[in-house]
């Protein structure tokens, strides 16, 4: 359900998205670059290599792929926080972090979402 529901945010936001279902997602992970800790349940691979895992939104998506950091492989958000996009249940939100996912297996936070409005 939340997989479908990211899938319909993204393409609201202009983004065009094509949904795979895979045989074993761990392997798809591993194939990518997707550190274990950061692991959600679903993964976005754009057209040019760049990994979003999980409920990552689209600002940030955004923001990423216009100026990608050097060494980074993409971002992630680790588990599915409640209020997230694709995550949205009434009004509950909890603070969650968007991680940059680096080449050489490290995480940094790239950004912390405290509040629904800073997903826009």
């Amino acid at each position: 359900g939340c997989c479908k529901e990211w899938v319909g945010y993204a393409e609201g936001h202009g983004l065009s998205a094509t949904a795979q279902d895979v045989t074993d997602l761990s392997l798809f992970k591993e194939r990518y670059g997707v550190p274990q800790q950061m692991r959600s349940c679903h993964t976005t691979v754009t057209t040019n290599g760049y990994v979003f895992e999980g409920h990552v939104p689209a600002k940030y998506m955004a923001q990423f792929l216009a100026n990608p950091p050097t060494d980074s492989i993409g971002l992630a958000v680790p588990s599915m926080p409640v209020g997230s996009p694709g995550m949205e249940y009434q009004d509950k939100f909890m603070p969650y972090k968007v991680m940059q996912l680096n080449k050489d297996g490290s995480t940094q936070v790239y950004a912390a979402i405290e509040s629904p409005a800073q997903q826009m």
